[in-house]
């Protein structure tokens, strides 16, 4: 996906947990950042302290949507994909793409993986990998129209 680029449709989920979201909840209101993980990732795992401390803190700013990215057979099993959400604390809403649906709309091959998207539904920032937190927060808060720490 290309910086600028619209947000893809939401559309595909084999289930939604958490609560479903649609593009058009997403659009005109605020930033948007959306992270790919999957339940077999150890990346995703230690990182997701992370991505849940930037939810708590930016909750009234940023809309915030986990997606579930299979990379195996195993990761298919809803039930672990729910163990692994409440273990993980994760409870913005998860976007489940047993069938890649999303992924392949976001042409996105990693996981962890994060997408940040301006108000307006247009990508700003993209990045992939398990560090990074700093970079992450220095664009959202630049999408935010926020002055840096």
């Amino acid at each position: 996906m290309k910086l600028r680029a619209p947000m893809p449709e939401l559309e595909g989920a084999t289930e939604w947990l958490n609560g479903e979201v649609k593009k058009e909840d997403l659009i005109g209101n605020k930033p948007t950042l959306i992270h790919f993980w999957s339940v077999s990732c150890g990346l995703c795992k230690e990182a997701m302290p992370n991505v849940n401390e930037f939810r708590d803190e930016y909750n009234d700013e940023l809309n915030v949507i986990a997606v579930h990215m299979p990379r195996s057979e195993k990761d298919l099993d809803l039930d672990k994909v729910k163990e692994v959400a409440k273990e993980h604390d994760i409870k913005q809403p998860i976007f489940v793409d047993n069938k890649h649906a999303l992924t392949d709309a976001f042409e996105n091959q990693y996981v962890p993986a994060y997408y940040v998207f301006d108000e307006e539904g247009n990508l700003r920032h993209f990045q992939a990998g398990g560090g990074g937190m700093k970079m992450l927060r220095k664009r959202v808060n630049r999408v935010l129209g926020k002055n840096e720490k």
